[in-house]
C-alpha cells in the first residue's frame, strides 16, 4: 500500500514509522511543504492508495478539501475541526472519496468508551454525578482534548444531555495521554482510566485504520468500526 502521512509531529512521525515497519510504502510531507494543501496536487494525490492526517485543526481542513475532492482516501487524526465535518463528509460523498476520522486511534480508547457507557448506564439514576479529567504533552493545541469531547458525548448519549459533564484538562510535560471517567456517588467514587504509555497505540491504531479503508469507499466514524480494524 502507498501511504501518505501529512504532519511530522511525533505522532505523524511515528505513523509514517509503523507504516514502514507494515511494509507500506511511505512519503511524509510537513507544513512548509504543504501550506494550505498547495503540495495536495490531483497528480501527486493519485499516487497513493490512502492519506494519514496528524497535521492541526487549522491545516487539516485545507488538506481534506484538496484530497477529498478529488476522491482520495483519508483516515483524519487530527481533532479540533469538527465543526466543518458535515461538509466534509458531503465532500467525500459527493465526489466518491473515503473517510475515515476518530479522536482517537488507540483500540484502548475505544474499549474504554463502550465500558464508560456501560458504567453510566448502571449509576445513572443512582444519584451518581459524572466529569472527566484528561492530561497530555504541553505542545497539545486543543483543550479538552478530542477524546475528553468524545467521551464527555458518550457519557451523555446514556446518562441524557441534560446533565452537566465537567472536563478538567491538563497540559504538562511530555504525557501521551490520561483520561478518566470519574463517577461520584453519595458514598463512593468510582474512577475508570485509560493511561497510554506512549503515542504507539495511536499510530498503529491510525495505520490499522488506513489498511481498512483502502479497500473501501465512503464515510466512517472510528467508534462505529474499530471492531474490524
Amino acid at each position: 500500500m502507498r501511504v501518505l502521512v501529512l504532519g511530522v509531529g511525533k505522532t505523524g512521525k511515528l505513523v509514517a514509522e509503523v507504516a514502514a515497519e507494515r511494509g507500506h510504502s511511505v512519503n511524509v510531507l510537513d507544513a512548509t511543504e504543504n501550506k494550505n494543501g498547495a503540495a495536495l496536487t490531483a497528480p501527486f494525490v493519485a499516487g497513493f492508495d490512502v492519506i494519514i492526517d496528524f497535521t492541526t485543526p487549522e491545516a487539516v481542513v485545507s488538506n481534506m478539501r484538496a484530497c477529498l475532492a478529488i476522491g482520495a482516501k483519508m483516515v483524519i487524526g487530527t481533532t479540533g475541526w469538527y465543526e466543518k465535518l458535515p461538509d466534509m463528509k458531503a465532500l467525500a460523498e459527493r465526489r466518491g472519496g473515503s473517510l475515515l476520522y476518530g479522536t482517537n486511534y488507540s483500540i484502548g480508547v475505544q474499549i474504554m468508551l463502550d465500558l464508560a457507557k456501560k458504567v453510566v448506564g448502571s449509576l445513572k439514576d443512582a444519584g451518581y454525578t459524572f466529569s472527566i479529567a484528561e492530561t497530555h504533552h504541553e505542545s497539545k493545541l486543543d483543550a479538552p482534548s478530542g477524546t475528553a469531547l468524545t467521551l464527555r458525548d458518550a457519557v451523555l448519549s446514556v446518562a441524557g444531555v441534560d446533565r452537566e459533564i465537567v472536563i478538567d484538562a491538563k497540559r504538562t510535560g511530555d504525557v501521551a495521554g490520561i483520561h478518566s471517567l470519574i463517577a461520584t456517588g453519595p458514598d463512593d467514587r468510582i474512577t475508570l482510566t485509560h493511561e497510554s504509555s506512549s503515542r504507539r497505540p495511536f499510530a498503529v491504531g491510525a495505520v490499522r485504520a488506513a489498511e481498512w479503508l483502502s479497500t473501501r469507499t465512503g464515510v466512517y466514524d472510528l467508534q462505529d468500526v474499530f471492531d474490524k480494524l
